[in-house]
C-alpha cells in the first residue's frame, strides 16, 4: 500500500495519466459517448438499462483503452434517459460502480443516467441571469427542506420540502395574504444571496421515501447532480435537473444570487464510485496504511493529486456554467489545498469576471489530516496568502460576540464575557492584520457571522448563557437585547455578513446543537415564531438596509484598514470606533457597543446624526441630530457625521 501511495503522489504519475479532456456520458443528435478515468483497470465494461431500478442490463460492452488511462466506448444511437453502469477490474477484482463523472442518475443515486440537458432546461433559461450585486453581500443559509416544510409557511403542499417551493413567491402565514413567508420573506429581509446547504445528491435519505428521515446532507454520493429528495419525481433522472434549474430561475429573477454548499473534503463512505474506478487514488492516507481522517467522517478526499484536483475544479465550473450559480461555501476548506483553491478561483475569474463569483469556505478541519508534503492546507493560517477574493468563516468574530461554539457555556462580550473588548475592535476590522486567532488580508476575505447550522443558534446559545430556566421557546427582554447588541456588532464589521436562516427572529432548535439527523419538527423554519417576534427580524432589516449605505464598512479592499481611523476601550464592556466614510452620506461613522450593564456618556461636537439604537435600527430613515449621548446597557449605537 505504502508503494501505492506513492506512486499515486508522483510527479511521474501525474504526467502519465493526466487527462485534461472531459469525461462522464455526453448525447447528442450524431450519439453517445461514454468517457472514464481508470488508469490501473485492466478491463472496463459498460452495462446499460432501460429504468434506473431495472434489475438486468438489456447491453453490454467492453470499453477501449485509450491515451492517459481513459476507457472509451460510442454509440452512434441518441441514449437520452439510458441508465448505466460500469464493471472495472483492478488487479483481478471486478468492481461494480456508477459512473462519478455521472450528470444524471436514478433514485437514490445507485446507477448513472445519460442525459441530455438541454431538455431539462424551463423557459427562458438561456436568458436567465443572475441580479446585479448590491453594495454588499449578505447570505443567508437555507435547507431546502427546511425552508418549506412547516404548514405555517402557507407553501402548497406538494411543494413543501421541495425545489419548487422556491418557485412560489407569494406565499403567506396560513395563507393569511398578509403577512409574507418563504421568498416574500427574504426579499423584504434585504438579503442579497441565498446559500443552499448540500444539493447535490447525498446518501442518506432514502429518496423514496424522504419523509422517513432528515440530513443536512454533508454525505456526497454524485457531485454532478442534484439531491433527489428535494423533486417531485426522484425515479425521473431529468425530474430533479429541470426543478434545480426552476429554483434557481425563481431566485435569480426575486434578487438573489444563489450559492451551493459543497463537500468536496470527503464522501460517505469511502467505498465510492470514485474508490471503486480508481482504487487508493482519490483518498488520502498515512505511510503506515492508515486512513486519514481529517473530516471526521471515516475520509479525506486528496485534493492534491491532479486528477483528483480536475474532478474538483470541472464539478466547481460544471455547476456554474450548467446550473448559473453564483458562489460556492466549502465545507471544512481546511481540508482541500491552497494550490487547488486558488485555481478555482482564478479559472472563475477568467469565466465570470474577477470576483464575480463567491468562493469561501470553513478554514480549518475536524482532525489532523496526511495532505502530501509540498502542499499546504487553506485553513486559518494560510488565508491572508491566498488570493484575496478567496474567503473564510471568522470565528474571531463570531466567539468574541457571543462565546466559543466549542464550550456552550462560554461566553462572549454580549453575554457577561469578560476581557473580550480587544476582540471585539478587532472585529471591526474584519481581523485585518497579524492577529493570532484569526488573519485576514482585506475583508474581502472575511465572513462575519453569528451562528450557521453547526453548533447553537445564536438565540439557543444566548439563552443557555444568560435564561437559568433555559426557555427556549420565550422572547425575554434580556436575551432580545443581547441578540439585538450581538447583530449590530457583527454587522458593523467590515467583510461580507452571514446569517443562519431564521437567525433574525430567534430560531430556536431547543438547545440541540448538532441537529445534522434530528427531526425535521426540529429543524424546519417556523414562519409562525417569525411573525411573532418580528421585531427582532426587523432590527435585522433595518440594520442591512443601513449597512449598504456605509462605505467604511461596504469596502472589502486592503486599505479599508486605514477608514478605521480610531478604536478603543472605554471601560470594561464598552468600547467604540470612529470611522471614515468617505463616499456615502456621513463622512464619518462612530460605533459604540455597551455590553455593561451600567449606561455609557458620551459628548460629541456638532454635526453628529443618530442613525441606530439598541431598540431601533431604522432611525437613519429621519435626521436626529445628537450632541450629548447616553448609551443604554446592553445595546449599541450608530452614529454618522455629515
Amino acid at each position: 500500500m505504502e508503494d501505492l501511495r506513492q506512486r499515486f503522489n508522483s510527479k511521474r504519475f501525474a504526467k502519465q495519466y493526466h487527462y485534461d479532456g472531459a469525461l462522464g456520458a455526453v448525447c447528442s443528435r450524431e450519439g453517445t459517448s461514454f468517457r472514464l478515468w481508470a488508469p490501473t483497470a485492466t478491463s472496463v465494461e459498460l452495462r446499460l438499462y432501460q429504468k434506473g431500478h431495472s434489475v438486468s442490463p438489456y447491453f453490454q460492452t467492453a470499453l477501449s483503452r485509450e491515451e492517459k488511462g481513459v476507457w472509451v466506448w460510442s454509440s452512434p444511437e441518441n441514449l437520452d434517459g439510458v441508465y448505466y453502469d460500469y464493471v472495472v477490474t483492478v488487479q483481478g477484482v471486478s468492481r461494480e460502480t456508477a459512473d462519478p463523472y455521472a450528470r444524471a442518475c436514478g433514485l437514490n443515486g445507485s446507477r448513472s443516467m445519460v442525459i441530455d440537458l438541454s431538455r431539462t432546461n424551463p423557459k427562458g433559461w438561456e436568458l436567465d441571469m443572475p441580479p446585479e450585486r448590491q453594495p454588499e453581500d449578505i447570505i443567508y443559509e437555507v435547507h431546502v427542506r427546511e425552508f418549506s416544510w412547516a404548514e405555517s409557511g402557507g407553501f402548497p403542499k406538494e411543494a413543501r420540502g421541495k425545489y419548487k417551493a422556491f418557485s412560489c413567491t407569494d406565499t403567506t402565514l396560513y395563507n393569511d395574504g398578509t403577512h409574507p413567508t418563504g421568498i416574500g420573506w427574504m426579499k423584504q429581509l434585504g438579503v442579497t444571496h441565498v446559500q443552499l446547504m448540500p444539493v447535490f445528491d447525498y446518501a442518506s435519505v432514502d429518496e423514496e421515501n424522504p419523509e422517513g428521515s432528515f440530513n443536512w446532507g454533508y454525505d456526497p454520493l454524485n457531485y454532478n447532480v442534484p439531491e433527489g429528495s428535494y423533486s417531485t419525481d426522484p425515479t425521473r433522472g431529468e425530474v430533479r435537473i429541470r426543478e434545480f434549474k426552476e429554483m434557481v430561475q425563481s431566485l435569480h429573477q426575486n434578487g438573489f444570487r444563489v450559492i451551493m454548499d459543497v463537500v468536496y473534503n470527503h464522501t460517505y463512505h469511502r467505498d465510492s464510485w470514485l474508490e471503486r474506478t480508481v482504487p487508493g487514488y482519490y483518498y488520502r492516507q498515512y505511510p503506515d496504511g492508515r486512513i486519514s481522517d481529517g473530516s471526521g467522517c471515516g475520509n479525506d478526499i486528496a485534493s492534491e493529486r491532479s486528477m483528483c484536483a480536475k474532478y474538483i475544479l470541472d464539478s466547481v465550473l460544471y455547476w456554474t456554467e450548467e446550473y448559473h450559480i453564483d458562489g460556492f461555501r466549502f465545507d471544512l476548506m481546511g481540508l482541500l489545498d491552497t494550490q487547488l483553491m486558488e485555481t478555482i478561483r482564478k479559472e472563475l475569474d477568467a469565466r465570470w469576471g474577477r470576483g464575480e463569483k463567491l468562493v469561501y469556505g470553513e478554514p480549518w478541519t475536524a482532525w489532523e489530516t496526511a495532505m502530501a508534503r509540498g502542499f499546504h492546507p487553506a485553513d486559518k493560517k494560510h488565508l491572508a496568502g491566498m488570493d484575496m477574493e478567496i474567503g473564510a468563516f471568522c470565528d474571531g468574530v463570531r466567539d468574541a460576540i457571543k462565546g466559543s461554539v466549542m464550550d456552550v457555556a462560554a461566553r462572549g462580550f454580549v453575554n457577561g464575557g469578560r476581557h473580550k473588548e480587544e476582540q471585539i475592535l478587532h472585529s471591526v476590522s474584519g481581523w485585518c492584520g497579524k492577529y493570532r486567532r484569526f488573519s485576514a488580508a482585506a475583508p474581502s476575505q472575511v465572513i462575519n457571522y453569528l451562528s450557521c447550522h453547526d453548533n447553537m443558534t445564536i438565540w439557543d446559545k444566548l439563552v443557555f448563557t444568560l435564561d437559568p430556566q433555559k426557555q427556549y421557546d420565550k422572547f425575554s427582554s434580556q436575551v432580545l437585547r443581547a441578540n439585538r447588541l450581538a447583530a449590530a456588532i457583527c454587522f458593523t464589521c467590515q467583510g461580507r455578513l452571514f446569517l443562519l436562516s431564521g437567525e433574525e427572529f430567534g430560531r430556536t432548535k431547543e438547545g440541540e446543537g448538532n441537529t445534522y439527523c434530528s427531526p425535521i419538527s426540529l429543524n424546519r423554519l417556523d414562519w409562525e415564531r417569525a411573525w411573532q417576534n418580528r421585531e427582532l427580524a426587523e432590527y435585522y432589516q433595518g440594520l442591512f438596509a443601513l449597512r449598504k449605505t456605509l462605505p467604511a464598512l461596504c469596502d472589502k479592499s486592503i486599505e479599508a484598514r486605514d477608514r478605521i481611523l480610531q478604536s478603543k476601550i472605554l471601560r470594561s464592556g464598552c468600547v467604540q470606533a470612529l470611522l471614515d466614510n468617505t463616499g456615502g452620506n456621513y463622512r464619518q461613522l462612530l460605533l459604540v457597543y455597551n455590553a455593561s450593564h451600567t449606561p455609557q456618556s458620551i459628548s460629541l461636537t456638532d454635526g453628529w446624526f443618530l442613525l441606530a439604537d439598541g431598540e431601533n435600527s431604522f432611525l437613519w430613515r429621519e435626521e436626529h441630530p445628537v450632541s450629548q449621548l447616553e448609551v443604554s446597557p446592553v445595546s449599541a449605537m450608530i452614529l454618522g457625521k455629515k
